[in-house]
Formats: C-alpha cells, sequence, structure tokens
C-alpha cells in the first residue's frame, strides 16, 4: 500500500509537470531581458489562448491608457468597410496631392495597401466618409478603449482624447480573431486578411503598428496563429526618435522565438 501511494504521488507529479509546460511558453526573466536587450522602456502582454494566460511586462503601464495612433486603422477598417464609406477592400481613394512626411502616403491607395504603409490620409477619408455620429455609435458598440472621440473625427486616434490600454488592446485583438466583434462576416475576413503580416506551413502572424507622434509612443498590436493555439500580443514602448520604429516588430519577433512559437 505505501509503494503504491508513492506511485500515485509520482504520477500526479509527472502530470503537474507536463501541464507546467505546457501552460508556461516563457518566462518572465525572458520577457525582460529582451527589453533591456532592446534598451527601451515599455510594456508588452502575451495572452495564449489556449490556455487563458498572460505573460506580461510592467503590469502598471499595461493598465495604462494611450493613444491608439495607427492601431486605431483595425477598428476604423471595420466601421469603414461595415457602413459602406468604401465599397470594399480594393476601392480606390485619389491621392489630393498635399505631400507628406512619408512617400508611401503620396499616391492612390484602397484600404489593402493603405494599411500595409500605415497611411494616415486614407483612413482620415474613411473616417470623415463614416461621420463623427456613426463613428461614435460604432466605438461605443465594440466598446473600444474609454470611448472618447470627441476631438476632430479625422483625427481623434492620433491627437484626441481616445485611450486605450494593452490589456484592452488584448480584448479587442482576441474578439476580432472569435468574430464577437458586432460586424458582418464578410467584414471580420476582410479584416483579418489585410492584416496579415507573414504567413507560411506552420504560422500566420497578423498585426498592426502605431506611432504616436507627440507622446512618442510606438505600438504593436497583433496574434501569432500557431500550434493549433492563437497567441495575441500587445505592446507599447517609448520612442523617443524614429531609429526606434524597427524595434516594435523586432520585440514582438524575439518573444515569439523565446517562446519557440514561431
Amino acid at each position: 500500500m505505501p509503494k503504491l501511494k508513492f506511485l500515485i504521488i509520482c504520477l500526479f507529479f509527472i502530470i503537474s509537470l507536463k501541464n507546467y509546460s505546457q501552460e508556461n511558453i516563457i518566462t518572465q526573466f525572458q520577457i525582460d531581458s529582451i527589453f533591456t536587450a532592446n534598451k527601451v522602456n515599455g510594456t508588452l502582454v502575451l495572452h495564449d489562448l489556449k490556455n487563458q494566460k498572460n505573460y506580461v511586462h510592467n503590469n502598471a503601464r499595461a493598465n495604462k491608457g494611450f493613444l491608439p495612433a495607427s492601431t486605431f486603422k483595425i477598428p476604423n477598417s471595420l466601421i469603414g468597410l461595415e457602413t459602406k464609406a468604401v465599397k470594399d477592400e480594393n476601392e480606390i481613394i485619389k491621392w489630393d496631392g498635399v505631400v507628406r512626411r512619408f512617400e508611401s502616403w503620396n499616391k492612390d491607395h484602397s484600404m489593402k495597401t493603405a494599411i500595409k504603409v500605415s497611411s494616415v490620409p486614407f483612413y482620415q477619408e474613411i473616417a470623415r466618409r463614416v461621420g463623427k455620429t456613426r463613428m461614435q455609435e460604432w466605438v461605443n458598440k465594440i466598446n473600444y478603449g474609454n470611448k472618447n472621440i470627441s476631438e476632430n473625427i479625422d483625427d481623434f486616434w492620433l491627437v484626441g482624447k481616445l485611450r486605450i490600454t494593452t490589456f484592452e488592446q488584448i480584448d479587442f485583438l482576441q474578439k476580432l480573431y472569435e468574430n464577437k466583434l458586432p460586424f458582418s462576416e464578410n467584414t471580420l475576413k476582410v479584416v483579418k486578411e489585410i492584416l496579415i503580416l507573414e504567413q507560411t506551413e506552420k504560422y500566420t502572424l497578423r498585426g498592426k503598428t502605431g506611432w504616436v507622434f507627440e507622446e512618442k509612443i510606438g505600438w504593436w498590436v497583433g496574434y501569432l496563429e500557431a500550434n493549433n493555439n492563437v497567441y495575441f500580443l500587445a505592446m507599447n514602448i517609448d520612442m523617443p526618435d524614429e531609429s526606434y520604429l524597427s524595434k516594435r516588430l523586432s520585440i514582438t519577433k524575439a518573444v515569439y522565438k523565446a517562446a519557440k512559437l514561431n
């Protein structure tokens, strides 16, 4: 009997270790080390859908609201398509001829091409077509951040009072993935497709960057589908200058790589 009891205890211990290894895909030290190696201040939340587990760097900042900047292009795309501000993701909006900071913005764009280069003018036009009343209605419906779009209709996500936390970004992304946002099946499908950054036989990476110019904050939000699971990631960092732009995606990929997810 004592031997049987010992075997049961050993078996329980082995099962516990197995479950632990399944649930913990990355250590806190690994995440913190990635931020240290990149010499940045910021926050990151990685959510493992299957195991319903969060991995967080700088929890206090993850609960602080920031302007979403161009990460708002995700809901703006959903709302623009659903309200028929554009017929579909291929409709071309002509360049207005105003030369702006980034050359890639100074041309005609469809939603499919505009989101790839994060064209602010294109999405400002989408917002103007949607209009203040309808935009507020949809922002309320999807419960996006603090829902405050009280500033100008075409820049409230860049310089207005709208704020969203890193945890709220994760929640929004999960609802998008699970089709739990109040949009048509086609709208959700199209937006998921235009968010694809990388796709192989083993994984699909979707995401969007953002840059709050005045506050010098950079965002990356998105999710990785791999290993029959989904790993949502949202992060923001201090970006003193343009040399930090690439760090958003490099930190994201470093975290996914450390977790052996792609």
